[in-house]
């Protein structure tokens, strides 16, 4: 598979801007204060479905030609990505069929359900997920949209960081969080190939820290039964999204499940908005990582806001 380039990430946003809200970046002096840098928030958090998953998808989406189209889409997803996808599907006028595990939490699953999707259950294990979703795609002649190892993917999930640059000058360091890697390596393209002295780094679970050990090794380190209050961080990278990070990446930063409740309930205090738990981890990874960013005006990609309001972690 190719690797995209910044231009690709331009050309996808052509397409992205049609269908995607133009998220708001917001700050916080408290939050500032706190960290002891400026941060600038990009909250894809208010991006249809709840997250940035959705820039992806409609990428993908409107990029196959109408007789792949017709035959309609296929995916496996504990949630975002799986909503993403069902709902550019029916803004297209196209079938999805989702594969998700049976421990994908609920309202994750209505969300899916309320897009029209058809949803097939499988146990939680990759290999199940995996197996499950090639009879579906062998049934159904369905088109497979990886959640992240996925060219219109990548480049989809890049145009976030497109409009974060526009919009907010002088960006000194951007950080996002890292789960298969589509967000990490979409940004780190777009912003190292727009200024790279611009530091780029991902916030990763320490309980769910095999991209830091990928990187750090340069071996492909899959994902083993995470224990992570982070849900969209238990995924593993693939071969090109190891690739792009191994290439532009300034470091990933694991943080530990305490700082994620924290800084999760940081932003709900003083911003006043909900982001979920894999949101609050770059915040985290600041609050651990306190002289990286120091004084420096540092922009976080806000992935999504989609919790499960029954079962808050504070």
């Amino acid at each position: 598979m190719n690797t995209p380039t910044k231009n690709d990430i331009k050309q996808a946003f052509g397409t992205v801007s049609k269908y995607a809200h133009k998220t708001p970046v917001l700050t916080s002096k408290s939050i500032n204060s706190i960290l002891g840098c400026t941060v600038f928030f990009k909250c894809e958090n208010f991006q249809k479905v709840g997250a940035f998953k959705f820039r992806g998808a409609s990428n993908a989406v409107f990029s196959l030609n109408s007789e792949q189209a017709t035959k309609g889409v296929c995916t496996h997803s504990s949630g975002n990505h799986a909503a993403a996808l069902a709902l550019a599907a029916s803004i297209r006028g196209i079938p999805a069929y989702i594969v998700m595990p049976n421990n994908a939490p609920l309202i994750k699953r209505k969300a899916v359900e309320g897009y029209g999707a058809k949803i097939f259950t499988c146990e939680s294990t990759q290999e199940a997920r995996e197996k499950e979703l090639e009879r579906v795609r062998v049934e159904t002649g369905a088109t497979f949209i990886h959640p992240y190892e996925n060219f219109e993917v990548i480049c989809g999930q890049g145009t976030a960081s497109l409009e974060l640059l526009d919009e907010v000058k002088d960006l000194q360091a951007l950080i996002t969080p890292v789960g298969g890697g589509g967000l990490f390596s979409g940004t780190l393209i777009y912003t190292k190939e727009t200024n790279p002295n611009i530091e780029v780094y991902a916030g990763e679970p320490q309980n769910a820290d095999d991209a830091y050990r990928s990187l750090r090794d340069g071996i492909l380190y899959p994902s083993v039964n995470p224990n992570t209050i982070a849900d969209g961080l238990r995924t593993s990278l693939c071969p090109l999204t190891l690739s792009i990070i191994q290439k532009y990446a300034n470091g990933i930063l694991t943080v530990s499940e305490e700082s994620i409740i924290k800084a999760m309930r940081l932003v709900w205090e003083r911003m006043k908005i909900i982001i979920e738990p894999s949101s609050a981890v770059p915040v985290a990874a600041i609050m651990q990582n306190r002289e990286v960013f120091k004084d420096k005006r540092v922009g976080v990609i806000i992935s999504g806001g989609n919790v499960d309001v029954e079962n808050l972690p504070f």
